[in-house]
């Protein structure tokens, strides 16, 4: 059986961020910007989030499972920060050494 290949042409429009949720940019900014106000265009400067069923739907075209569409924020782990980083990595040097 042949192998499953990704959808290159969602693959050059999106990103998976760290916690699983896809970031596309907005339609409607490339051009014809002159009768749109500020605010809109600023609107649409940021990168919007996919909803759910189309995150299901970038799933079968991804052929791969995209963590945190229906996990709650909360449920996915957050990175340790620098200093907790060193915290542990001191604990973990203390514990080595008093062996």
């Amino acid at each position: 059986m042949p192998k499953s290949k990704r959808h290159k042409g969602l693959l050059k429009r999106i990103r998976v961020t760290k916690t699983g949720k896809i970031r596309h940019r907005s339609a409607y900014h490339k051009h014809l910007s002159s009768h749109k106000s500020g605010k809109r265009l600023r609107q649409l400067r940021r990168d919007t989030i996919v909803s759910n069923p189309e995150a299901k739907r970038f799933e079968k075209l991804l052929f791969r499972r995209l963590r945190g569409r229906t996990q709650p924020r909360s449920a996915v782990q957050a990175s340790p920060s620098p200093e907790q980083r060193r915290e542990m990595q001191a604990a973990k040097a203390a514990e080595q050494s008093s062996e």
